[in-house]
Formats: C-alpha cells, sequence, structure tokens
C-alpha cells in the first residue's frame, strides 16, 4: 500500500467527523451530482482551487460562485464540515498538500489518435484515483456492519445488472470459497422470487452505480420488508435505492468519457468495497475460511499444473 493510500485511508478521523483535506476533493467527485446547481458551483470552486477559495470569506466565495451565503454553508455541511470555517481550514490544508511537491494530476481524457502508452498511462492514474476516491469517501462503520451482517447470515443475496452483475458475481463466488451460501442474480425475475424467501438472518446486497436501477432496487426492496439486514453498493448516497438499505457503502463517481464509460470507473470502485467486504468476512470467520479456502485450492491445484 502506498504511503499516498495509507494518508487517505488514515484521514477519515472519528466517524462522524469533518473529512480531511486528502477527502475533500473525493468528496466533492463523489456527491457533486446529487448537488443542487448553486451548490455544484461552490464544490467545483473549492475543488478546483483550494488555494484562492481558502483566503476568502463566506461573502468571498459566494459572490466568486455568483451564489448566496447560504448556499456556500450548506455546501460546507454536504461536504461534512460543520461550517465554512472548517472548510476553509480543509482548503488551506489541501492547498499546502498541493505545493508540498507532490506530482501534478495528468488529465485522463483519452483521444481517437492517443498513442497506446498514452492509454495505458491514462487509465492507469484514472484507475489509480478511483480507488483512491473510493477508500476516502468509504464509511468504515457502515462497513463494518454490512461485515458483521455477512459473517453470520444464513444466506446472502447479491443483485446486479449488467457491468453491476459482474461485480455481484465476483462477491458470491469468493463467498462461497470461504463456505458462506451467497447467490448472485443479474436475472430481475429470479432476483425478487429469491428475495422472497429472505428473512431476519439473511443480507441481501445490491450493487448499482446510478442507485436507481429498478431491476435492482426492486429485490431489494422485497428482501427489506422480509426481514433481511440489506446493504446498498452505489455511487449516488441519495440514490432511490438507499431507502431500502440498513446499511450503504458508497463507491467513487469518476468522470465519464466517450472512450471510458461510466461502467469501467463504476466497477473498479465497487471491486474494492466488495474486496473490503470480503476480507472483512473473511477475517471474521476465519476458524471456518481458512480451511474452506484451503480445500477450494487444494481441490483446484491439479489445473493448474
Amino acid at each position: 500500500m502506498t504511503q499516498h493510500v495509507k494518508e487517505i485511508f488514515g484521514s477519515s478521523g472519528s466517524p462522524g467527523g469533518p473529512p480531511a483535506p486528502a477527502a475533500l476533493a473525493a468528496k466533492v467527485r463523489t456527491l457533486a451530482p446529487s448537488m443542487t446547481r448553486s451548490m455544484q458551483r461552490v464544490a467545483e470552486a473549492v475543488a478546483g482551487d483550494p488555494a484562492g477559495c481558502a483566503a476568502l470569506t463566506v461573502t468571498g466565495l459566494a459572490e466568486l460562485t455568483g451564489t448566496s451565503e447560504a448556499t456556500v454553508v450548506r455546501t460546507a455541511r454536504l461536504l461534512g464540515y460543520p461550517g465554512y470555517r472548517d472548510l476553509r481550514l480543509a482548503l488551506a490544508g489541501l492547498a499546502a498538500q498541493q505545493q508540498s511537491g507532490r506530482a501534478p494530476a495528468i488529465t485522463t481524457d483519452i483521444a481517437v489518435d492517443d498513442p497506446i502508452s498514452d492509454v495505458v498511462a491514462k487509465l492507469a492514474y484514472d484507475e489509480q484515483q478511483t480507488l483512491a476516491d473510493t477508500a476516502a469517501g468509504l464509511d468504515t462503520v457502515q462497513l463494518g456492519a454490512a461485515v458483521a451482517a455477512a459473517a453470520t447470515a444464513r444466506r446472502i443475496d447479491v443483485y446486479g445488472i449488467g457491468a453491476s452483475g459482474l461485480v455481484a458475481q465476483d462477491l458470491a463466488q469468493k463467498l462461497l470459497r470461504i463456505g458462506l451460501i451467497a447467490h448472485a442474480h443479474s436475472d430481475p425475475h429470479l432476483a425478487v422470487t429469491n428475495a422472497v424467501q429472505l428473512r431476519a438472518g439473511d443480507v441481501a446486497i445490491a450493487i448499482t452505480h446510478s442507485g436507481s436501477t429498478g431491476d435492482v432496487i426492486e429485490p431489494l426492496r422485497v428482501a427489506f420488508e422480509r426481514g433481511a439486514t440489506t446493504v446498498a453498493i452505489t455511487g449516488r448516497p441519495a440514490g432511490a435505492v438507499t431507502q431500502y438499505a440498513d446499511h450503504v457503502l458508497t463507491t467513487s463517481t469518476a468522470r465519464e468519457s466517450e472512450l471510458r464509460p461510466a461502467a469501467m470507473s463504476s466497477r473498479t470502485s465497487q471491486l474494492l468495497v466488495v474486496d473490503c467486504l470480503f476480507v472483512g468476512v473473511a477475517q471474521r470467520t476465519y476458524d471456518t475460511a481458512g480451511p474452506a479456502l484451503a480445500a477450494s485450492y487444494e481441490a483446484l491445484a491439479h489445473r493448474h499444473r
């Protein structure tokens, strides 16, 4: 793990506390799509020029962005800060980090005529940023609660469609290898008919980047109403799926481009959250997970000779 990622993982502070400077830009990228347009202007300003905005009063930032002081304060609070003063301190810290000699960010826009070496460099940078943003914004209290529920579940159902369906299958097969009963459902009809069978003590996990995929929301709603513990893995913490989720795990929202559709960046962040969830469950169930993993490796060993 690089020092940069260690800083991000360690920057969240106490549960419920304001995000540290390293997490500010990630927080803006994650929450901006769900903000009003005026709040987006404030968020984009502070993320784009932290040093300049740190020098402004609340009135100055409101004038700069063409908004009101109330909008600036609301934006600060939505980003996790008690007030504008706390946001200014974070902006000053972020500006100091950017001036400390860290390599400048490279653009990830990929042109049709880019040489393949540039494509590799740009995609690698974007993947790294997506993972760092997801780590910075992941609520470890919510993650811990989801891990605890899954580790003791009678059965785990995972719902996902399209690219999210591939991530759902990845999680289910990992859980199966440590001896848990887990199923991934990409067929919406099958997902609902299975959700009807869930009850208290079971876990249902919905994976949807947009937070509004009806074929994923419906089975989660059914599982929620049946008393199962429900988890939403989504890039939209205010999306419709979260109304049926006991625990919400937020993924990074990377910028989409013509040659890099949203499905690519969302899958990267979803896989990180899924891996964190799986490892947490494996830790809690290690007495049974360890032997189960060893048995699965042994059963497949002859196929790799």
